[in-house]
Order: C-alpha cells, then structure tokens, then sequence
C-alpha cells in the first residue's frame, strides 16, 4: 500500500480530476491526500457548471496543516494535475517541499487538439518551467508533448525526439500517440528505450480517461497493465455520461495487460 498525495481538479458529479484518481486509488488499495485546485459541480463540458478555482492561500493553509500533522512526510507519490493558474504550481511546489524523496507523476494537463491550449497561458507556462523538470513520470497527450517541448510531432521518431529533449531523464509516458488510423494507446518513452502499447479507438467514451490513466500510473501500475485496465474501463462505459470506475471495478482491475508491440 502506497500513500499518493494528489493535486488536481474535482468535481461533485462525474469521475474527472480527483474525483476519478481518488477512487481509483481506494480500488487499487492505496491511501490519498486530495488537493483541490478547483471546486466544480461536474466536468465543464456539460450543459451547466458552478463552481470556481480553490483559493491558493487556503490550500497552502491545508498543506501546512497537513504537514504539521506529519502526513505530508509519509507521501511516497505526488501526482500533480490540473492547475488553473500559476499560483496553483507555486501550491503543488510548497506541498512537494513537504514530501522529501517522493516520486512526482507530472499530468500536464494543458489542453489537446484540435482547441489547443485550455489553461491560462501563464499557467501552462508554470508547468512547464517548475513540474516538468522535477518529474520522474510525466503523462502528456500528443498536443502537450508538442507544446511543452516546441515540436511538431508527426510520427513516433519526432515523439522519442521530443520527449527526450524535454525530459530526457523522465520517464514519459504519451497518450494520443501518432498511431496509424483506428489505433490509439500508450508511447512508452526512458532512458532503456521505448514501447508501443496499442489499442483500437474507442469512440464515445467519458470524461476522465487521462485522469484514470494518471493515477493508474501514480499507483504503481506499470504501463501496459495501466493500459489494459482503462481499456477496459472505457469499454464498460461507452454511451454513459460518467466513467463506470465503481460500478465496474470487478472487470477493469481484472484486465489484463496489453502487451507491447513488437
């Protein structure tokens, strides 16, 4: 059993942000610290949204408390999200000064194509000067590979290149590969090479799938294993309005993995 500390969005209805890796962590048997960057009703892109981004202040308050309480010392994993500004990254930074030797899993989650990018710029700016560097594991899709490193990423050489000048001592772990059509999946990409992990599109999904994916990552799982479950997951979800992590936690915990690519 690990104990995650986690920073990232939540929302009262749905499974994206924390309120998918929290249950994902409690599934898998791990403790979590929750950090709430934002306070929302449900994903954004339904109909109607209330809610609004936590006061930084108050959750440094939090983070003093917890560390106060000696909790923050006991995190083997940090896994940072969602930061709707770059106050938010100076929090996620004080509460990793709190967690001496722990892992950080870095999801930037900056935006996606075709839109581009979905936070403040001086936010994903943030990210990219204070997080990236201190990853061990970052977990970007295609777009944000491309926008943190300044690349055009065609096909997987440009991805490996990419990853390599961006994090070249991380272990970078691309959703939303250039995969040939009706394939997507998982570029595995660290210093002891790289791996393919494939899998058919799936269209019709909920929200939340590169938050599973991340937190499945911040728990240990390995990226194939990772893969198979969220595969799974999402096969069990299509045409629902959320992600079925509870409802069918029996079948995505059981899938098994999917293999590399040879």
């Amino acid at each position: 059993m690990a104990r995650i500390l986690a920073i990232s969005s939540w929302v009262a209805a749905g499974h994206v942000g924390l309120s998918a890796a929290g249950p994902v962590f409690s599934l898998l048997g791990h403790e979590s610290i929750q950090l709430p960057t934002t306070l929302l009703s449900n994903h954004p892109g339904f109909g109607h949204v209330g809610g609004r981004a936590t006061p930084p202040d108050q959750l440094r308050g939090m983070i003093e408390a917890l560390a106060a309480n000696r909790w923050l010392s006991e995190v083997d994993t940090v896994l940072t999200g969602y930061m709707p500004s770059a106050e938010h990254v100076g929090v996620a930074l004080a509460a990793l000064a709190h967690a001496p030797g722990a892992r950080l899993v870095c999801d930037p989650i900056l935006g996606d194509a075709p839109k581009g990018l979905y936070v403040a710029q001086a936010a994903a700016l943030a990210v990219a000067s204070a997080l990236v560097p201190r990853a061990d594991v970052l977990t970007p899709n295609l777009f944000e590979l491309g926008w943190l490193s300044d690349s055009e990423i065609p096909d997987l050489a440009a991805a490996v290149g990419a990853a390599r000048r961006l994090a070249p001592d991380a272990q970078v772990l691309l959703t939303s590969p250039p995969y040939p059509a009706g394939q997507t999946g998982v570029f595995e990409i660290s210093a002891a090479g790289t791996h393919a992990y494939r899998v058919p599109v799936r269209s019709g999904a909920p929200h939340g799938t590169g938050d599973v994916f991340a937190a499945l990552t911040a728990a240990g799982v390995a990226p194939g294993s990772a893969l198979g479950h969220l595969t799974s997951l999402v096969e069990a979800s299509v045409g629902q309005e959320h992600l079925a992590i509870i409802s069918e936690a029996p079948r995505w915990r059981a899938a098994p993995p999917v293999q590399a690519a040879a």
